[in-house]
């Protein structure tokens, strides 16, 4: 298979435009995202391709951009509506969790909701406190809504693909800083040129170990990368998996993981209190703890808001020197 190199927003915007392509029905829609292609650039010349009828900006409202896409969905159309921010996706909380989440169950199966709602947090990039946050966990409690959160452009094409097609409502979280930071593990990668999709709830063995499990999340596995090359040259082999897709969360990765390795670091964005790094630690507790030779490590954001400051920000978040440090307090 035929591959070359794209950036996380490349990518993203090829495979929101190979989906158009083949399936008129997908509509884009959200603040700034025809005229100008999207504050990053990730709807970047849709408006030119596919007209106005399909590409469209809309009010600064985001009940007004969830409720126009789970109308849209209600009535044939395969939307992809765009929040600016992941902070933002708050004021729709009603209409994804309480409404959208839950229109293919109270049906009987009767209605299928086939929207997605992209957003990105932008922790790494010093936004301030109320365009930083990533509040995964606080949709996990909506049952039918899927969660997904891609770390590099292979698998952001393919799984964008992927929650266009699906049925149910996705909520599809980018990260900011994979936009901009040249630096990460997931700004650009290798994509295939033939078209390809990634399944929702598979999640991916980015590195194989036997020492010790880190299981990561969006902006997090560049920090994980990195930091299993730097355990390597201390003979410390970490097994790094991608959880790519929050809900449905693919639990047999990690298990299967943990009773090979007999340790356990979970790291992400979220705050540590009530985060997603819980959920996962605690069902490896309830499966697996037999296997555990240490106690898990659990690495997130602190509980406090992010800080301005871009020194504080990098100190606020996780980055591959915790990783290898709590790698190494594990396998001593």
């Amino acid at each position: 298979m035929a591959v070359r190199e794209l950036t996380y927003v490349e990518a993203l915007n090829e495979g929101i435009r190979e989906e158009m392509r083949r399936d008129e029905r997908v509509i884009v829609f959200g603040e700034e995202v025809a005229a100008s292609g999207g504050v990053y650039k990730v709807t970047k010349d849709l408006l030119k391709e596919f007209g106005p009828r399909r590409v469209l900006d809309t009010p600064i409202s985001e009940i007004a951009i969830v409720g126009a896409a789970i109308g849209a969905a209600l009535n044939g159309l395969r939307p992809v509506a765009e929040i600016m921010f992941f902070d933002f996706v708050g004021i729709a909380f009603d209409q994804l969790v309480t409404h959208a989440s839950k229109m293919r169950f109270m049906s009987g199966g009767q209605v299928k909701l086939p929207l997605v709602v992209r957003t990105q947090y932008s922790l790494g990039r010093a936004y301030g406190s109320q365009h930083t946050q990533f509040l995964a966990a606080s949709f996990m409690q909506a049952p039918g809504l899927k969660i997904v959160a891609p770390a590099t452009p292979k698998d952001a094409k393919g799984l964008i693909k992927s929650a266009i097609r699906d049925d149910d409502p996705v909520l599809f979280i980018e990260s900011g800083a994979l936009y901009v930071n040249r630096n990460y593990y997931g700004y650009r990668g290798p994509v295939p040129e033939e078209e390809y999709l990634i399944p929702i709830g598979k999640a991916d063995v980015k590195r194989e170990g036997d020492d010790v499990t880190v299981v990561a999340v969006s902006r997090v596995v560049s920090e994980a990368m990195v930091a299993a090359e730097r355990l390597a040259e201390n003979g410390v082999k970490a097994e790094v998996i991608d959880l790519r897709t929050i809900m449905p969360m693919d639990y047999q990765t990690i298990i299967q993981s943990v009773r090979k390795t007999n340790r356990l670091i979970v790291a992400e964005d979220s705050v540590k209190t009530g985060g997603l790094s819980a959920e996962v630690a605690s069902h490896v507790c309830e499966y697996a703890f037999d296997y555990l030779e240490a106690p898990i490590i659990r690495l997130n954001s602190p509980p406090m808001p992010a800080p301005q400051s871009p020194e504080l920000e990098r100190r606020y978040m996780v980055t591959a020197d915790k990783i290898v440090d709590a790698a190494t307090r594990l396998v001593k």
